[in-house]
Order: C-alpha cells, then structure tokens, then sequence
C-alpha cells in the first residue's frame, strides 16, 4: 500500500516515499535518514555507522477531514509517481545556509567567492529572514528585506546600502536557494518572485577618473619612486590589481614586448593567496608600449642588486614587483600606498581601482575601438565594457560622424 488515512487527534495520512539512503548504527540500532551532510560516528553511541538502503514512510497530520487528508495523500502520491515530491522539513533558513549551504558549495568556489557569500549570509540574510521556515519564505519576505536595507543596514544604524550592493546580496540568496530546489528541498525559487532594486547604468553610475593631465602628474611625481613600474603598468595596461601583483617573470617577455597573466594575487579575510583568474577571458596577452618595457627592465636591475645587497639572501618569489627584501607587496597595503601617492601629486581622490577606469576611458575616448579595450582589460565579453563606460561613447559616435561625413563629401569639394 502507497499511503494510508487515520485519525488520531486529528485526520493523518501515512505514505512510502520508497527507499531512502540511511545511515544505521549495528550497535544501538538507531538509524539517520541522508540528507546532505553525513555523520562521521553514531551521536547517541559513538558507534561506527553503515550505510544502508530502507524504506521509509512520512507522516502528515493536521488535516480537519478525513476528505482533506485523502486529497492531500492524493496528490503526494501523484509527485512521487512524476519524481517531483519535496518532503515537507521545517528547517529555518538560517540552518539551511550555514549548516547546509555554505559547508556544501565551500570546495567548488573560490576563496574570495566563498568569504563573499558568508558575509552575505552572516551580515544580511541571516538576521533578517533567518527565523522564516525554508518552505514558507516568499517573494513578499524578500522584497520587504531588500526594502530595508537600502534603508538601513544590518546592524539596524540609518545608514542606506546601495542598490548594487543589495543585487549582490540578491544574487547570494538566489544561488542558495536554487541549490535548494536542485537537492529537492524546494519545489521553486521564492527569489525570482522578487524584485531587486534596477542596476544602475554605466551613464548613471559616478565613476571616478583622472584626466589625461592629472594621469601625467601623477606619473611625472613617481617617477624617481620604486613603484614608479607598477604605477606605469597599471596606467598603460589598465591590469586589476591582483593581476599586476601576481605577475610573474616567466609570464613577463620584453624581447617580444608582451606580459602573460596567467596568475593572481587577491585577498581572503585579509589573507594574500594566489589563486587565477576568474573568467577565460581574464587569462590574456598584453601587448607593452616602449615606456613600460623600459620600465618593467630598470625593474628587474633594482631586484637583482637589492638581492646581491643583500649577500643573495634576499627572497627571490618570482613576482615581479616585490618589497625591497624580495617579499610580495600585501594588495591592501599597495592600494594605501597608491592614494598616499596621489595625495603627494594633490590630484582629486580616486581608489587604485579607479586607475584601471581612466586607463579604459583615456583610451576609448582616443578612439581604440571598443573591442580592443574590452580584450585588454579582461572582460567577458563587449558589453560589460560598452555598459561601464558608456559616458565615453558620445565622443566617439561623434567622432565617427565626423569621419563618415568627411569620407562621403570628400568627392564634393572637400566641404569637411
């Protein structure tokens, strides 16, 4: 028999769901149905356990009719029939994102990716719709959750969280729980019943750059400084910080005049790692200008004579821009170093990321076709580049205007 109504206190129904994946005590005989973590030793004994294949049969109460409870067993037999039965839990979200979750997708994400989701988890989600049963959370608990934070953050102070950040935090939960409706704890995504806050345009978004003369300042300060080569290549290349600090001399040919970046040097918890780059359009070939080849050269004469000052002592990493003892720059302290430069230089405040934005927008805004600024800088793909930088993009439709016009009346008296 697939299932069968009683009453008791209330109407019930009982139901085989078929055999289930267990783990069984020999010792004390107490057995632990498979979710998704598996236990290591009995909790009750400290037996060994075995895994073993049983069949199981769930309970469902509560129903006011002996009708109700029969419908309902109908239509719980007709989801195991079709393969698409969720088995009631009242699992809070709370426990679902820190005792399943995160421990479940830990080994399949970057560090930095990882460190991301559980502050999510642990700052915002948690706090907020933590208490929620997993099976009751609904679009209308989100949306009033986005709502709140980009009216005050987690810590309840007034102080508005911007809408990309919430799209992040969107995101995050939204991963969650389609690994939940995957591992059939859910049966749908309550997420995508909501709606996060719209991302602002590249036109709207405020980004900060330097101008061509405030770049030039800048460089003319440097540049008796020994980061005056990773400040050049950072102006010329428009590379991500971890990209410039993980480079390697092997990745580096300044006979053919082109870096590799094939490694990077981030951040986890404050903790430099080196790890790769994320997309398979971050690992590219650069093409160098004389100026930074002549510079990454002077570069590499200054870590030889530190080392032989140093009666070969000195730590050789292999990297190409080191501290003066041959040990790697810490990315955070070269971010400090950098806005401690342009405050010397009295140039507006801008973060050493903003540095890779004026490289893009100096170089758009010079006519490089977009596609080529985009496979420089690493995107994934044009439009990310056309989207970020799109306040560059009047003067070049302009530009090309002018072009076209000339091109066709040219045959006309030159009019243009």
């Amino acid at each position: 028999m697939r299932g069968h109504v009683k009453k008791r206190s209330s109407w019930q129904f009982t139901v085989e769901v078929g055999l289930q994946p267990l783990q069984r005590c020999p010792r004390c005989r107490k057995r632990y149905w498979l979710s998704r973590e598996r236990l290591k030793a009995c909790p009750k004994c400290q037996g060994r356990l075995e895994d073993v294949l049983e069949r199981r049969q769930q309970c469902h109460t509560g129903y006011k009719s002996k009708r109700e409870a029969e419908e309902e067993l109908a239509k719980v037999i007709a989801s195991l029939t079709f393969g698409d039965y969720i088995e009631p839990c009242k699992i809070p979200l709370s426990d679902f994102l820190r005792d399943e979750w995160l421990p479940a997708i830990r080994p399949t994400i970057r560090p930095t990716t990882f460190l991301s989701y559980e502050g999510h988890v642990e700052r915002h989600l948690i706090p907020a719709l933590g208490r929620i049963p997993l099976q009751q959370l609904t679009g209308t608990h989100i949306n009033a959750f986005y709502a709140k934070l980009l009216s005050e953050n987690g810590d309840g102070q007034k102080r508005q969280i911007s809408p990309s950040t919430v799209r992040r935090i969107h995101a995050t939960l939204h991963r969650a729980l389609a690994d939940a409706v995957r591992w059939n704890k859910l049966g749908r995504n309550p997420v995508e019943a909501a709606d996060p806050p719209r991302a602002a345009s590249g036109a709207e978004h405020e980004m900060k750059v330097w101008s061509l003369g405030d770049l030039r300042a800048f460089l003319a300060s440097e540049r008796e400084t020994p980061l005056y080569p990773l400040w050049l290549t950072l102006a010329t290349t428009g590379m991500r910080r971890g990209e410039v600090l993980g480079l390697r001399w092997q990745d580096v040919d300044l006979e053919a005049k082109t870096i590799s970046i094939r490694q990077t040097r981030v951040v986890a918890g404050y903790q430099p790692l080196l790890s790769t780059p994320k997309t398979r359009r971050g690992k590219r070939q650069l093409v160098l200008d004389p100026a930074t080849v002549a510079a990454l050269e002077e570069n590499g004469r200054c870590q030889k004579a530190e080392r032989l000052g140093a009666g070969g002592l000195g730590k050789d990493a292999g990297l190409v821009f080191t501290r003066a003892d041959g040990e790697p720059y810490h990315p955070e302290r070269i971010s400090k170093l950098f806005v401690q430069a342009g405050k010397r230089a009295g140039l507006p405040r801008i973060r050493l990321h903003d540095l890779r934005h004026t490289y893009a927008t100096l170089a758009l805004a010079a006519g490089v076709h977009p596609k080529v600024v985009s496979e420089r800088l690493g995107h994934a793909n044009i439009g990310i580049t056309l989207d970020c930088y799109s306040h560059c993009l009047p003067a070049i439709s302009e530009a090309a205007a002018n072009r076209v016009a000339a091109l066709l009346l040219a045959g006309e008296g030159g009019i243009l």
